[in-house]
């Protein structure tokens, strides 16, 4: 039989965990495997406890809050002296091992109700639990299992009774490990908080499997799905499905959860707090982890890329797909098309003689295509910014409303995350702030000083009229979002928490993750294909350098590359991550993830793409027009690709910087008049503009009854704790 990896963090067999099972010194040192010690939920914990080689596992005692809990534990078939602790009671709890003649080890737990919140503080309300098994009014649920199998006739997942299998016809698979076992796949569905996750894996009926001796076809790997757009719903909704069968047939467990679907829930904070727990019960049921990889299109995207960023260790590898850097410097794009829309759709308001041709009108926004703003403007700018309206899970009589209801349920994303945001500061309340006395969420979004279609003015496409007539009249939004003359002005502290919690991705945290971006033409839909080089320029920032740890596939179906690009990256991505995995070099994982690649940039032979051969790099994929063509209305203003400055700084306003354009003194004086402060300098950082600063919570105690607006990190995970999450490789997330 081929070599399996069993892995467990403390085993003494597995050459690629994170400890050994023995502690060399007199000391008896307690593990956390399945979290980090003070993120663990549930009431139940895996741990390990590392003896030293003088100790005889029988002569161990541990104890619970002083109560005795040593029949938990036991010398388990990995090697590892190890239990699955249930009785944890909600905050702390210590966990205490000792034995005759060596030094006791203790952990202390922190215990976070199965319903949440773990890191995100107090929940948003109203939440409707739509699953009718809830209990409570945290919707918890037992979970339940259902069983599929792969038809050898059909090729197709069927459902399968364990009680009367089906006589014929059930496929088999070899998995990676080497183990050849009927196609059959058992999906976990429960629910944490507050929300439903799915959990499916190969599995033999009839035979057990515990964390220490999962059943011989697991793999040690976990891939994570996700679903598409972006949304705010307040009631309980579906995982994205979990029947990968690529990953599935290799071994891997395969995880989804409800809020890990952006388009049902689009804050980074509880995506990341969903996977986080749903993780730890996975390891609890199945075992402790290699690596995980992560893969979705669109709001799936998102949420690899942004999660992965600001609490680094949830993903080992992750396949973006039409990609999203972020909620929120895409929101910044909505609001600019939001306005310019307004802007060219309502011609009556434009100055005499002015009128727009679509080349025009395009080189201000960026995008041939105009539909490109209407569609995203349409979806988003109302379904996220707009607060007069109900959401999902808000009733009518509940929603708000300035004049009847003002205390009624703001339907925004800023509002849904005001945990992170934190309220608008007194001194920018308006009249329905402070009527209720307190203020509505921060908004992020600015455009002070953007100087629209700049590039198309430098080229000749648009008259200094027509530019001087857009930026006079462009204006923005109130609070409420009811139009104004004046710009949006970002709000403080909101834009610093902005950046500080990854809600914009700069990507500072990834340099150790493997992505393999999957991206296709861009057909005018707001899947705009600039965001691939967005990523990779925010990366290039990051890094410092060409970013090697970032390969690109460019193939010619629109948004998704080609349909077996998914597929095809799990396996790439597998490949990668199990090199970097052996890779015995004493070198950091930023080197090796960015040396071990089996993989490297690759393009189809499509207008405006063209792969060319970089010394030392190898192939590189590169959008020569993808500047004029394809950007967005603050890239045409002067912004660079990376697009993560939510806000610029000024410089004064000069007719020498638009030499040899010439404008007439009374448009000059307009411009003096809009533009009191200046206009945006792109080359210099936007303001508050700052790293990504990972593992932020957003509440002071277990149960997440008190809120720190803008959040404060967790630092480095707690001694011993969280690594079940990788295999030794990849265990520098914990720091």
């Amino acid at each position: 039989m081929p070599r399996r990896f069993v892995l467990s963090a403390v085993a003494a067999v597995a050459l690629l965990t994170a400890g050994t099972g023995i502690a060399e010194a007199g000391t008896l040192t307690v593990e956390v495997l399945s979290n980090r010690a003070n993120l663990v939920s549930g009431g139940d914990a895996l741990v390990a406890v590392k003896l030293p080689r003088s100790v005889k596992p029988a002569s161990v005692k541990v104890t619970l809050n002083s109560s005795d809990v040593t029949s938990e534990f036991g010398l388990r078939p990995n090697g590892s002296y190890e239990g699955l602790l249930g009785g944890l009671q909600l905050g702390a709890n210590v966990l205490r091992a000792e034995a005759p003649g060596s030094t006791a080890g203790q952990a202390t737990i922190i215990d976070h109700a199965n319903g949440g919140p773990v890191v995100s503080g107090p929940q948003v309300q109203p939440w409707v639990c739509e699953n009718a098994g809830a209990t409570d009014a945290q919707c918890d649920e037992p979970a339940s299992y259902e069983y599929e199998y792969k038809s050898a006739v059909t090729g197709r997942f069927e459902s399968y009774d364990p009680n009367s299998p089906p006589a014929a016809g059930v496929a088999t698979t070899t998995t990676d490990n080497g183990n050849t076992v009927p196609y059959i796949v058992r999906v976990e569905t429960g629910y944490q908080d507050r929300d439903q996750y799915q959990i499916a894996v190969l599995w033999q009926p009839g035979m057990s499997w515990e964390a220490w001796a999962p059943q011989p076809q697991f793999d040690h790997k976990l891939l994570i799905t996700h679903g598409a757009s972006c949304g705010i719903d307040r009631h309980t909704g579906s995982a994205p499905s979990v029947l990968d069968e690529t990953a599935l047939a290799k071994g891997f467990a395969v995880m989804s959860t409800a809020l890990d679907n952006a388009g049902h829930n689009c804050n980074i904070v509880t995506e990341a707090e969903s996977l986080v727990m749903a993780k730890e019960h996975l390891i609890e049921e199945l075992g402790t982890l290699r690596y995980t990889i992560g893969t979705g299109c669109s709001g799936g995207s998102l949420v690899q890329q942004q999660v992965a960023n600001a609490y680094p260790g949830v993903y080992q590898g992750i396949l973006p797909q039409c990609s999203f850097q972020d909620a929120w410097s895409n929101g910044q794009e909505i609001s600019d098309y939001h306005v310019t829309r307004r802007y060219f759709e309502h011609p009556e308001g434009w100055g005499p003689g002015i009128a727009w041709t679509p080349t025009q009108i395009a080189a201000v926004e960026g995008h041939p295509n105009y539909g490109n703003a209407i569609i995203f403007d349409t979806v988003y700018w109302e379904a996220l910014a707009n607060p007069i309206k109900t959401c999902a899970g808000v009733q009518s009589s509940e929603a708000y409303d300035p004049e009847t209801n003002p205390n009624g349920v703001r339907c925004t994303l800023a509002d849904y995350m005001i945990n992170v945001f934190g309220p608008r500061p007194e001194n920018l309340w308006g009249p329905v702030e402070k009527q209720i006395g307190h203020g509505f969420a921060g908004l992020p979004i600015d455009n002070v000083g953007v100087q629209y279609g700049l590039q198309g003015l430098k080229e000749g496409t648009i008259s200094p009229a027509q530019f001087v007539d857009i930026n006079s009249k462009i204006g923005g939004a109130d609070i409420d979002l009811k139009p104004q003359p004046e710009r949006f002005a970002a709000n403080e502290p909101a834009l610093k928490y902005d950046y500080l919690s990854g809600a914009v991705n700069e990507a500072n945290n990834l340099k150790n993750v493997a992505i393999i971006d999957l991206r296709g033409p861009d057909p005018g839909a707001f899947h705009d294909a600039y965001r691939t080089w967005s990523m990779r320029a925010r990366l290039e920032h990051a890094e410092g350098h060409f970013p090697l740890n970032h390969v690109i596939w460019f193939g010619e179906t629109p948004l998704l590359g080609s349909p077996t690009y998914q597929k095809e990256a799990v396996v790439a991505m597998d490949e990668w991550l199990t090199a970097v995995e052996k890779d015995p070099r004493a070198i950091t994982l930023e080197e090796k993830v960015a040396q071990d690649r089996s993989t490297h940039d690759k393009c189809s032979n499509i207008e405006g793409i063209q792969e060319v051969s970089v010394p030392g790099i190898g192939p590189v994929c590169e959008n020569p027009t993808l500047l004029t063509k394809f950007s967005t209305p603050r890239v045409i203003a002067g912004e660079d690709i990376a697009t993560d400055k939510m806000k610029c700084q000024l410089k004064p306003l000069q007719q020498s910087d638009y030499y040899p354009i010439a404008f007439t003194s009374e448009q000059w004086a307009l411009l003096q008049k809009m533009f009191p402060s200046g206009v945006c300098d792109f080359s210099k950082p936007g303001v508050s503009q700052g790293s990504t600063v990972p593992w932020r919570t957003y509440q002071s105690d277990a149960g997440g009854e008190s809120v720190i607006y803008g959040g404060k990190p967790l630092g480095r995970a707690p001694a011993h704790s969280g690594e079940g999450w990788t295999s030794r490789a990849f265990a520098g997330w914990l720091k």
